[in-house]
């Protein structure tokens, strides 16, 4: 390939990365999703302790808590719950974009434990004993509705109904009596009615209480956050803009000390950034400010990649070697100093998601990527563009690259 080719190789990658970052990155911002410090909205911690005559708190319990929280946040159409474990017994609830803050927060802490009990009100059957999600509204015979509820053990349901024929079953939601039925005969087929004068409205937001499923364990509030919409995008819009700013200073830096190499350390970094973004949508990845913060760091890191290896090239410059030989010692010089850095920054932040939590692990795993994206765009990438610029014969001066002639010196 004649030097000419290359450089109209090299014009042609830029050219078409120009395209393709001008086309997506619109689409990309837009796609990637936000947290609540900065969409807004709340989040909750709780403690975990054990029902009244419920199981302990273990791991399991606190799991399977946590899932039912996600379980009754899914059945509002909140989108992208974050709920995390930690510790032995709390539970962290992050909501983007909630507003009714208060309702939510009620819906979420309720036990919603429905019992079935005896004349003598002992429980005969439990929230447990029922098919999740088996609650349904239904119209009796004369067009009233009412609620249907499945359960697990139709055998269990008929042997509780034969021994309480002639008697009262009570249905009781929490301590709140629904309905008091009399038993007049075995009821087989392992499905409960709750009938009462009810209206359409007010059956369907039974069934849908019903259907939020019994909490494995009591949820206390200990502390809680709101974070209001127009504050979270004021805090991404300035986060953003500095972000921007320090980029831009940083590469005018580059350009100025390093000259060509400073242009291609640019292309890279723009690279280093877009990639990152496609990173972040395909992993379907929450952003936050934490996150926003390491992203920014990552661009420092990546700069700092360029940095080390320019300058171990142009100290083969003024060793007296040919551009060439110079991009191939100093790309090898530096390759092991930069490794060695990335390396140990990401063993710091696998630590850091492994022993922290929310936030922690946010910025954590955000610089992990961040730095396995710098070592593609701005070793790799950035070795490639200059030497189809130095192969290309057209940028041949040593002062192309920020060294000045009295400063090489002769083999």
């Amino acid at each position: 390939m004649k030097g000419s080719s290359r450089l109209v190789a090299f014009l042609g990658i830029i050219v078409i990365m120009a395209g393709v970052f001008a086309w997506t990155t619109p689409g990309l911002v837009k796609d990637i999703k936000l947290g609540l410090d900065l969409k807004g909205g709340f989040e909750v911690l709780y403690e975990a302790s054990p029902l009244e005559g419920g199981e302990a708190v273990t791991p399991e319990s606190l799991k399977r808590t946590a899932k039912s929280l996600e379980d009754r946040i899914d059945s509002r159409g909140i989108a992208e719950p974050e709920i995390t474990t930690e510790g032995t017994n709390r539970i962290r609830v992050k909501l983007a974009g909630v507003m009714d803050e208060d309702e939510v927060r009620d819906m979420l802490k309720k036990p919603v434990n429905l019992t079935f009990r005896n004349p003598q009100g002992e429980t005969v059957l439990t929230g447990t004993d029922f098919v999740q999600n088996g609650a349904e509204v239904v119209r009796d015979q004369l067009g009233s509705p009412m609620i249907t509820i499945k359960l697990k053990d139709a055998k269990k349901f008929e042997e509780v109904t034969t021994k309480l024929i002639g008697q009262k079953m009570s249905i009781y939601l929490d301590e709140e009596m629904l309905s008091d039925p009399m038993v007049n005969y075995a009821i087989p087929g392992g499905s409960a009615q709750i009938s009462g004068n009810y209206t359409m409205e007010e059956a369907k937001k039974l069934r849908d209480t019903i259907n939020l499923g019994a909490l494995p364990l009591k949820l206390t509030e200990k502390y809680t956050q709101s974070v209001g919409a127009k504050l979270g995008e004021q805090s991404l819009h300035q986060t953003v803009e500095a972000g921007i700013i320090g980029s831009a200073i940083v590469l005018v830096f580059l350009v100025i000390l390093f000259r060509v190499p400073g242009v291609v350390a640019g292309i890279t970094v723009i690279s280093y950034v877009w990639l990152l973004l496609l990173v972040f949508k395909l992993m379907n990845a929450t952003l936050t400010l934490p996150g926003i913060a390491a992203f920014v760091l990552g661009v420092g890191m990546a700069v700092d990649a360029n940095i080390i290896m320019y300058e171990r090239i142009k100290e083969e410059i003024r060793s007296g070697k040919s551009l060439l030989s110079s991009l191939k010692a100093g790309s090898k010089n530096s390759l092991r100093t930069i490794m060695d850095a990335n390396i140990t920054n990401i063993i710091a932040s696998v630590v850091l998601y492994v022993i922290g939590n929310g936030a922690i692990r946010g910025f954590a795993l955000t610089m992990i990527f961040s730095i396995l994206v710098s070592i593609v765009t701005n070793i790799f990438f950035s070795r490639f563009l200059i030497h189809l610029l130095i192969r290309s014969n057209v940028f041949k001066k040593p002062s192309y690259y920020g060294v000045k002639e009295e400063e090489i010196r002769a083999l």
